[in-house]
């Protein structure tokens, strides 16, 4: 074994260590508060864990996208919450570092990779859908923009220190007039509402955002006029949907573990349930399952990694095969534990209810399912 091969493999088993001790704490108390307690935040970046995929110059771990992935599966055994603070800090300083200049990189990209600010992905409106379809617009004012317009569902919305928010120019239509502001969190003329509580997913603090003429210095927009979609989907999009693959694999992992278990304790007419041909044979499909989503997503990964034109398109069949696998290792395994499994009391049921949030994650099925169909069938309006 390498010495850079043997160092991976300690990574992986202190983050392993991390998500089966203190993780499962910290899901508990996430679960009774409904809210993510500040010091796991500042535990996850003094351990190194939020910056494990930003390049080493700028003080980074350096891993590879892929082996990336093989630790968000392990973060993704844990809460939700816990394995979305390490998903978005792990890849929005991606979207914005690839078109930023110098002065950008020093005020948004080092700090953000350092865990110093935190910057939310701020994209989805309330009236349009994700994309060229965007309703926020900006007018501009000499040196400033002059932002308006809705945003919802935007994770850690709430207690960010800057929203990487995606608008058009006013009167423009299409991707062509979109572009990226960095905007301050405490910029005049936004209003800031918590969304409600969700069904799963606890503790992600989603906001809703109403701008209103908010202004934005134009030395806050990265890349030029017309470049926003560029930012949102390349830059983050496209390996996000891939991580969301794997967080699909994670959770579903920890799914098939708790069904495992019980199976082999849990008994019945003399016999434990894993002697059942029945729960045998939907463990051993939840297994088969895994292992082909799990590979998938590794194999998006290598192709975004070697700037594959066809990664957009691999992206989408990762997200899409992994979320339906996700529903039927989630469903199977809850039936093993029976009704039992069903109460708040028993693990499976917190598994169950995360697992239906990632079906609208980066995109709906229906949304990788366009973006798939594209690339089989070319643009055929």
């Amino acid at each position: 074994m390498t010495t850079d091969e043997s160092r991976f493999q300690a990574l992986r088993e202190e983050v392993e260590a991390f998500v089966r001790g203190p993780g499962e704490q910290y899901a508990a108390q996430i679960e009774q508060t409904r809210a993510v307690p500040g010091r796991l935040y500042d535990e996850l970046r003094d351990l190194g864990y939020l910056r494990l995929a930003a390049p080493e110059e700028y003080g980074g771990r350096g891993l590879p996208f892929v082996r990336y992935l093989e630790l968000l599966e392990l973060f993704s055994m844990s809460h939700a919450s816990l394995r979305m603070i390490v998903h978005v800090c792990n890849g929005v300083w991606r979207s914005m570092d690839q078109f930023a200049n110098g002065e950008q990189r020093k005020k948004f990209v080092l700090p953000q990779v350092a865990g110093d600010i935190r910057v939310a992905f701020t994209l989805t409106e309330p009236t349009a859908g994700t994309g060229a379809d965007l309703r926020c617009s900006v007018v501009r004012e000499g040196d400033t923009y002059l932002l308006s317009g809705d945003k919802h569902l935007i994770t850690f919305g709430v207690s960010c220190d800057w929203w990487l928010t995606f608008a058009r120019l006013h009167g423009t239509t299409g991707k062509d007039g979109t572009l990226a502001l960095m905007v301050d969190r405490h910029a005049p003329g936004v209003t800031v509402m918590p969304m409600p509580d969700t069904m799963g997913v606890r503790g992600t603090d989603h906001a809703r955002l109403t701008f209103d003429r908010t202004p934005v210095p134009v030395a806050h927009r990265l890349g030029e006029e017309g470049q926003g979609l560029e930012v949102a989907l390349g830059g983050f999009l496209t390996p996000s949907r891939i991580a969301v693959a794997m967080t699909c694999v994670g959770l579903a992992r920890r799914a098939q573990e708790l069904a495992v278990a019980h199976a082999r304790a849990r008994r019945t007419f003399g016999k434990p349930l894993a002697a059942r041909q029945a729960v045998a044979f939907a463990l051993a499909e939840n297994a088969a399952d895994l292992e082909a989503a799990r590979q998938l997503a590794l194999y998006a990964a290598g192709r975004w990694e070697s700037g594959d034109p066809r990664a957009a398109a691999l992206s989408s069949m990762a997200k899409l095969t992994a979320v339906d696998m996700l529903a039927r290792v989630t469903d199977k395994a809850l039936q093993v534990h029976g009704g039992i499994g069903y109460w708040e009391s028993s693990p499976i049921e917190r598994v169950y209810r995360d697992a239906r949030a990632q079906r609208f994650e980066e995109g709906t099925n229906e949304i990788q399912k366009t973006v798939i169909a594209r690339d089989v069938l070319g643009d055929v309006r």
